[in-house]
């Protein structure tokens, strides 16, 4: 700029994926060599690509990545409430890094200008790698709005780390937000997806919203409706009825009584009540790949940095940026 499933396996019955390659591979945000072509998924949403030069582990990577790519799309598309649409995605060693911290990229929070997304390889992970590639995907989801904006990028990666059952918890920025005083970002909201301390304080906030009841797909879509200039404290208004001036003092409230702090991006434990039951889940997976075909109308946004990292590697970056 990051549900609970179990890491992807390879299904038992082969999944029926197609291999005709397209034309020609998209051009990526960052990514200059050579796009092997993996497959599209069997819906026609995913089309997969890798790095050759990563050899066999980067390619089970990108294989397994196609085996779920589906799975993941269905999961997003009932968090948001929406259909998304057709993607591209390469996984490559982003930044130099096969472990999945050189995190995710794409260039616009839509279908249209963001729908080519570049992934991290993660040998032997590839639960990592469906997150990196959800973190991006939500974004698309967003439709324009909170793009390269706080709120964003703590939705983002709150899908992320539902779709992949928080495999990515060393991008954690909760505890970064927590370490440095707990500056407010409920009733502002910061202008950028680079500050751990922004992202963190959303992170927990979300977090918080989960563990009082309120889903992730009741919360996408009041966020993404609220747009660039919402709030945290606006999206509490919205989802409990309460004055948005209280969504501070509660919140703070709530962190200062947590016995232990904040050391992960789910202080309040709120993951396993992100979506529904798992009978309704299973539902709208369903119905979303059922009509995953409907066209969405194309939204132009101001894309900001939209690169997914560790808290480690953002510093560094803004050190030599």
């Amino acid at each position: 700029m990051n549900h609970r499933i179990k890491p992807p396996r390879t299904p038992k019955t082969p999944v029926d994926i197609h291999r005709a390659a397209p034309a020609a591979a998209p051009a990526w945000p960052s990514y200059q060599g050579t796009s092997q072509f993996v497959g599209t998924s069997p819906s026609g949403r995913v089309t997969v690509y890798v790095d050759p030069t990563l050899g066999d582990q980067g390619l089970q990577n990108a294989q397994d990545l196609l085996n779920n790519a589906d799975n993941i799309a269905a999961q997003n598309d009932a968090i948001f409430g929406t259909t998304g649409g057709a993607v591209s995605v390469i996984v490559f060693a982003l930044g130099g890094a096969t472990d999945g911290t050189g995190g995710a990229d794409h260039l616009a929070c839509d279908y249209v200008n963001g729908a080519a997304i570049e992934v991290d390889a993660s040998f032997g992970s590839p639960a990592r790698v469906s997150g990196l590639f959800e973190a991006e995907l939500s974004e698309c989801s967003m439709n324009g709005n909170l793009c390269g904006e706080s709120t964003g990028e703590a939705l983002s990666r709150w899908c992320a780390t539902f779709v992949s059952n928080n495999a990515l918890s060393d991008f954690a920025t909760a505890p970064i937000w927590f370490a440095d005083g707990t500056p407010d970002f409920v009733d502002q909201t910061d202008n950028t997806d680079q500050n751990a301390d922004s992202t963190g304080c959303g992170m927990a906030f979300i977090s918080w919203l989960l563990s009082q009841g309120h889903s992730l797909s009741q919360i996408a879509p009041v966020m993404v409706n609220l747009g660039d200039g919402g709030t945290l404290a606006q999206l509490y208004g919205n989802l409990t009825g309460d004055d948005p001036a209280n969504a501070w003092t509660n919140f703070i409230d709530a962190i200062n009584n947590l016995p232990n702090g904040v050391q992960n991006d789910d202080p309040f434990n709120g993951l396993p009540n992100a979506l529904q039951k798992p009978e309704q889940i299973a539902a709208n997976v369903r119905a979303v790949l059922v009509h995953a075909s409907r066209p969405v109308a194309p939204t132009l946004c101001n894309p900001g940095s939209k690169r997914l990292l560790p808290p480690d590697k953002r510093l560094k970056k803004s050190k030599t940026a």
